[in-house]
């Protein structure tokens, strides 16, 4: 008898049910995300009582106050300022919109400590700001007062500049998506725009706005670079300080685990928005929002709007480092220089490719095996987004200094032989924190992605035979090379900007653009540290030009193919 077609798919079923390499890489990705969580939380109880007695007298006080009114700023400032700039070009028509619309999004090109940079040599007192000040009046440096950018008013300042735009992403794309029937249904009861954008559409994407806050919190809680320069004193600036400059170990593993104990609330939160991000329109069909085009003293208030983020954000901080580095004398294409820029883009690439490989074994191993056993796997692979680089690199310097020296010893001791640091004084380190930071950055991505890929398309590759391996190369792949490539241009910025981290666990004599940067501001050659500084910027203008580029087709190819199908149905009808 001749044997059926079922044969085939019968063999893939069991294949797709067991692990295989998918399910092994995916948990071991989970498994080096969760490392350094265990290890702070191992090494903070090692530290005893009386560690935390001295810190609770001491500065934990004074950070834990800090850090909360930084945090406070900063989300009610992304959140107002993201919000209504996303409202304005979503909903509206004025003179250049258009180029708004993307321009709004290119402060995220650069760390916020770049920022930090510029407006110091714009604002403080030697600045041209205050010395044109002193020409103009004949003030003396004690006649006047001038707001300090050294505080956390200009470090909260400097965060929301670059921070916004994860909210006016995330809420421009929520407003995209909206249909028209709510708004119009409230204007139709006696709503004005104001009431109606505060009753129907905001509240429509609350999940959106609230995911872009919390991003932007979880962010300011790992930031360094900003408010080390200006001297602030947060958890982040108190783990590195207790590590390299106190050398209690104890201490900033215990500092380390506050910052990572708010950092996870933060990650719920963020998670739980998301979750809950589900919007039915009212009514069958959707209805395309037409812009209300604005006129006169309103067009001139939507311009200035929206024009002014991108002004302190973005065009601003890039003249002022523009003229530093002009009168510098320090030139990109020297051994150095191409040394700082080739370290950086190494990490940057190996960090990459690995994280979003990672991201494809979770998510493609989910999606084969919806089990919970996959799905606990996502959920502890995508914490580390809320977790600060400088808590990353202690919780991993703790396990590897410690095999390090195991051994070391275990070989000299046997076989004379003297290892050193092989994992510790390595880059692989820095890629491994790398991967752990910015993991959840990739899943995002790859998750969205492949949420547009219809299950029947996975049906009938198995119908067709084709392996888990297969389905993935032949189907998978090919479909979300969009999703991938934004994926690995995200990560790649991400550890181009990425400090602490970097501090901390760089081998000797390793340094990046980020750290050299760092190094020439906190010696105060502001001119030196704008050359580093202006590129990375450059490096992330791409894939930010691209990202919104492609919130803005996704929209638009949704409205078209609505729009056609009602068509269809009125013609069939």
């Amino acid at each position: 008898m001749a044997r059926t077609p079922t044969t085939a798919p019968n063999r893939t079923d069991r294949a797709m049910r067991r692990p295989g390499a998918l399910g092994i890489v995916a948990w071991i990705a989970a498994a080096l995300c969760l490392l350094p969580m265990v290890a702070v939380a191992l090494a903070a109880a090692g530290g005893g009582l009386d560690v935390v007695s001295r810190l609770a007298e001491t500065v934990l006080p004074r950070y834990a106050g800090t850090t909360a009114l930084l945090v406070v700023i900063v989300g009610v400032s992304t959140a107002i300022i993201g919000t209504s700039t996303a409202w304005l070009v979503t909903a509206t028509r004025f003179p250049g919109r258009r180029l708004l619309e993307i321009a709004l999004a290119l402060p995220l090109t650069y760390p916020a400590y770049v920022l930090a940079y510029a407006y110091t040599d714009l604002l403080d007192h030697p600045g041209w700001v205050q010395t044109t000040l002193r020409d103009l009046t004949g003030w003396g440096p004690r006649d006047y007062w001038f707001p300090e950018i050294r505080s956390v008013g200009g470090a909260a300042a400097m965060l929301t500049f670059v921070l916004y735009p994860y909210v006016y992403l995330l809420a421009r794309a929520a407003f995209l998506r909206q249909s028209a029937t709510a708004y119009i249904a409230a204007r139709t009861l006696g709503q004005g725009p104001w009431g109606a954008f505060f009753r129907v559409s905001v509240p429509i994407a609350r999940p959106a706005i609230a995911g872009g806050v919390l991003l932007a919190l979880m962010e300011t809680l790992a930031d360094y670079g900003t408010v080390a320069y200006f001297g602030v004193q947060t958890f982040a600036t108190g783990i590195y300080v207790s590590w390299f400059g106190l050398f209690d170990r104890a201490a900033a593993a215990q500092l380390a685990l506050c910052l990572l104990v708010v950092a996870l609330i933060l990650a719920t939160l963020e998670r739980r928005t998301r979750e809950n991000q589900r919007h039915h329109d009212a009514g069958r069909r959707f209805e395309r929002m037409e812009p209300v085009t604005l006129r006169g003293r309103a067009a001139t208030g939507a311009i200035v709007v929206c024009g002014l983020p991108v002004f302190f954000g973005f065009l601003l901080p890039t003249g002022i480092l523009l003229s530093l580095a002009w009168g510098s004398g320090q030139l990109l294409f020297t051994p150095r220089y191409l040394a700082f820029l080739q370290h950086s883009v190494t990490l940057a690439a190996i960090a990459a490719v690995l994280t979003v490989g990672a991201a494809i074994a979770l998510g493609f191993n989910l999606r084969l095996r919806p089990t919970r056993g996959a799905q606990t796997a996502m959920r502890i692979a995508g914490v580390g987004y809320a977790v600060p680089g400088g808590v990353i690199a202690v919780g991993l310097l703790f396990p590897f200094a410690a095999f390090d020296n195991a051994l070391d010893r275990f070989m000299e001791a046997n076989f004379g032989i003297d290892t050193g640091l092989l994992i510790t004084g390595s880059i692989w380190l820095m890629i491994a924190a790398y991967m752990v930071r910015f993991m959840a950055v990739a899943l995002n991505t790859y998750e969205s992605g492949l949420a547009t890929v219809n299950p029947n398309i996975d049906a009938v590759a198995r119908t067709l035979g084709k392996s888990p391996s297969g389905m993935l190369r032949g189907v998978h792949l090919p479909i979300l090379r969009p999703s991938i490539l934004t994926a690995l241009l995200i990560v790649f910025v991400d550890v181009m900007k990425e400090l602490p981290a970097t501090l901390i666990l760089r081998p000797f004599n390793y340094d990046t653009l980020a750290v050299q940067a760092h190094r020439l501001a906190s010696d105060e050659r502001l001119r030196e540290a704008a050359v580093p500084s202006l590129v990375i910027g450059a490096v992330g203008l791409l894939p930010v030009a691209l990202l919104c580029w492609s919130i803005g087709r996704e929209a638009r190819v949704r409205r078209d193919a609505v729009s056609a199908a009602d068509a269809q149905v009125q013609r069939t009808a």
